[in-house]
């Protein structure tokens, strides 16, 4: 019976101790500068939105939050860096729609999705852009399902990479309407763009934020938005739901910590991002890009997160799409 006190009386002490040691942390955190991971190249929709965040988040801990792109592998690389730092509180990751993708895109990945990271935050969500060049003859969703259906297999559509968020969103699109196009991709939005502007593909499936500045100078012709409702940024573009009934894809950006990162780390974090994201200043700039704050708790991120991998793992099976 003693033994047995003695035993419970260390168990209560070691997690009082662990209690008091995560609280000191939180009050002491943070003391140097953090940095935010992001698994693509500078220019992105995902690199506009960190710095955006990690831009609110140095004013209100007082420490620095500095951007670090780590792009390559559909946001593989970055994301390893993230999951193998250690779990203070001071490497942070921005992750986005591949992060929900790639469990299934590849075969084997070098961490894992769920067990190696630490919600913090779901960001925003984003709807994406059809834009084609102005050279194809289609003013509208309606118009190129039946230039593709006439010429199966000539209509060329860029990707930010084999099975991104684009890459998919293309393939439902396909699947949903019966077309043949030809995947081009590469490695990132930034060059699938450019050549999409140079005329060298004719169509690509990608966010509002990266899509909206080559619509509005007359580079790209934008035909149709794929979230549900349209666009209040976009309003006279239709959605691809009204000429093709039940399509939708939105992307979604997550605020992540390794996995071990103090619970009350976590939350201080939770706070300052949540904070960051409902000043009008970032909730009007969000708009303007066709962006909308979600600010979660760091369990709702992470059961959607969970919903997210089972959604996006049936698409990439359906497209066949593998990475490695």
């Amino acid at each position: 019976m003693k033994r047995y006190l003695r035993s419970a009386a260390c168990g209560l002490f070691a997690a009082a101790a662990f209690a008091i040691a995560g609280h000191t942390a939180a009050q002491s955190y943070p003391a140097k500068t953090i940095r935010m991971t992001v698994p693509s190249t500078p220019g992105g929709s995902v690199d506009t939105l960190a710095r955006l965040v990690a831009q609110k988040m140095t004013d209100s801990l007082g420490q620095q939050v500095i951007i670090e792109n780590r792009a390559g592998s559909g946001g593989v690389v970055g994301t390893e860096v993230a999951a193998k730092a250690a779990p203070d509180g001071y490497t942070l990751l921005m992750a986005y729609g591949s992060h929900v993708i790639n469990p299934t895109l590849y075969r084997k990945l070098p961490y894992d999705t769920v067990k190696d990271f630490a919600p913090i935050t779901q960001v925003a969500v984003q709807p994406l852009m059809v834009n084609i060049h102005p050279s194809l003859p289609a003013k509208s969703i309606k118009d190129l399902i039946t230039l593709a259906r006439k010429r199966p297999g000539e209509v060329n559509y860029g990707s930010a990479g084999s099975g991104s968020g684009g890459h998919l969103a293309t393939e439902i699109l396909a699947m949903m309407t019966g077309i043949k196009m030809v995947h081009v991709p590469y490695k990132g939005i930034a060059p699938a763009m450019f050549d999409l502007i140079a005329g060298n593909t004719q169509l690509i499936i990608a966010t509002l934020i990266t899509s909206l500045p080559h619509v509005r100078s007359g580079r790209l012709r934008g035909i149709g938005v794929t979230s549900a409702k349209r666009s209040a940024v976009v309003p006279e573009i239709p959605t691809v739901a009204e000429t093709v009934p039940g399509y939708e894809v939105v992307v979604s950006y997550f605020l992540l910590a390794p996995a071990g990162t103090p619970k009350a780390v976590i939350n201080r974090l939770n706070t300052e991002a949540v904070r960051a994201l409902k000043q009008p200043d970032v909730v009007e700039r969000l708009a303007r890009d066709g962006a909308a704050p979600v600010a979660n708790s760091p369990e709702e991120t992470g059961r959607f997160i969970a919903d997210e991998i089972v959604k996006w793992g049936k698409a990439v099976k359906a497209s066949g799409a593998r990475a490695n």
